[in-house]
């Protein structure tokens, strides 16, 4: 009898691999896929492929080119029309989408990271798809609009005891003209001591108009108990405060109030002014920040007295911080944390330059502080809040003194 000659499977795989096209994997699936939406069409006509068959319901009639693109590179497929009524694999593709949704996913995560769309363009096509528009790379991150929807409509459960406000300006396309729009943002800090962001919008300008809609906004969703509001001395902005937050105190940004300060003193005294200003800030307890700011004035008073005047007339919305617990004034006599988190949507922002659309803005910053936001509530706690206990309560959980037996 003679021996039965083996044969190993791998290498004959490999063998059969290099003897066939190029690409294999992306030839295999091109078989695949029009075996399967063949044996579709044939149960949709009731007889095979050129099959005589009296129970026959329809006939096929010929094919329909799509490009369907995928991670093995651009399929041209092949699909099957009928000779009455229309087929469309559904469960394949989308209707006006050719994009395999893998492919969709890398192109919304290479978008949230900040690469432009001509990057993503150049790299879709090194991974074998043919075209890529800008305009295609923008659809496709579309997907991240109900992520993003669904992060600025949530409800605000939590009470926030400090919330810090600011504006980005953006650059964006309407009316056929290239014009900047006001981004806003609010941060707060909730139960936990945790930061949150809790909302985002675009206006046209950062107004009084703009500003209370947001704030109304963030009221509607259940925003509450805002003890401390942190910003800059926009007009518009302290004035939507006083309207929609009643009975919160507002901390004008130490950094940006000392900015506008240095415009009323030479450029050379810049240094020491500066140095001066800083100085009350050093101060151990709230007596002696008030004291400082005093003396500080005086000092200035002599060589430069309209820096003098405006340092004296911004006294309470500048020390407004004296009132909160010491171990939270670093956090919030400015607005150094919400300056930190623009830079990194800047970085984001900057790569794509000129928007086409608010909607656009909106999908892109929305994204990056979703995903802020989640890291935000799994690392350390940025300040301990504590709610102060009534008097009462806090004699009832006094222990009672023993009394001796004499």
């Amino acid at each position: 009898m003679a021996a039965t000659a083996s044969i190993d499977a791998i290498e004959w795989l490999r063998k059969q691999i290099e003897e066939t096209a190029p690409d294999p994997l992306k030839t295999m699936l091109t078989t695949m896929v029009g075996a399967l939406m063949s044996a579709e069409i044939d149960a949709a006509c009731g007889a095979g492929y050129r099959e005589r068959n009296e129970e026959r319901e329809n006939s096929r009639n010929g094919y329909r080119g799509r490009p369907w693109d995928t991670r093995v590179g651009t399929i041209d497929l092949q699909i099957p029309k009928l000779r009455h009524g229309t087929y469309f694999p559904g469960w394949l593709l989308e209707p006006r989408r050719r994009a395999e949704k893998a492919l969709t996913a890398v192109v919304a995560e290479a978008y949230l990271l900040g690469v432009s769309t001509r990057r993503v363009e150049d790299l879709v096509q090194a991974l074998g798809i043919e075209k890529l528009s800008k305009s295609k790379v923008s659809e496709l991150a579309k997907v991240l609009d109900a992520d993003v929807k669904s992060f600025r409509e949530r409800p605000l459960a939590a009470s926030y005891k400090y919330v810090w406000l600011d504006a980005l300006m953006i650059k964006c396309r309407e009316g056929g003209r290239i014009v900047n729009v006001a981004c806003l943002v609010a941060v707060g800090v909730n139960d936990d001591g945790r930061r949150e962001i809790l909302g985002l919008d675009v206006v046209t300008t950062e107004d009084g108009a703009g500003w209370l809609a947001f704030l109304r906004g963030l009221r509607a969703r259940g925003m509450k108990s805002v003890e401390l509001v942190i910003s800059d001395a926009h007009p518009g902005l302290k004035d939507a405060i006083a309207s929609v937050l009643r009975g919160a105190t507002w901390q004008r940004c130490r950094t940006h109030f000392i900015r506008n300060l240095l415009t009323r003193v030479p450029k050379a005294a810049h240094p020491i002014v500066a140095t001066y200003v800083r100085t009350i800030f050093a101060q151990p307890d709230a007596e002696s920040v008030r004291e400082q700011l005093a003396r500080t004035v005086e000092h200035l008073r002599s060589r430069f007295p309209k820096a003098a005047a405006m340092l004296e007339g911004a006294t309470e919305e500048l020390l407004a911080f004296t009132s909160f617990p010491k171990e939270h004034w670093r956090q919030i006599w400015s607005n150094n944390p919400q300056e930190r988190l623009n830079r990194e949507i800047r970085r984001r922002t900057d790569v794509v330059g000129i928007f086409p659309n608010r909607e656009a803005i909106i999908r892109l910053v929305g994204a990056v502080l979703c995903e802020l936001n989640d890291d935000w509530a799994v690392v350390r706690r940025y300040m301990t809040i504590s709610r102060e206990e009534p008097e009462e309560e806090l004699k009832a959980l006094k222990p009672t003194p023993k009394k001796h037996a004499a």
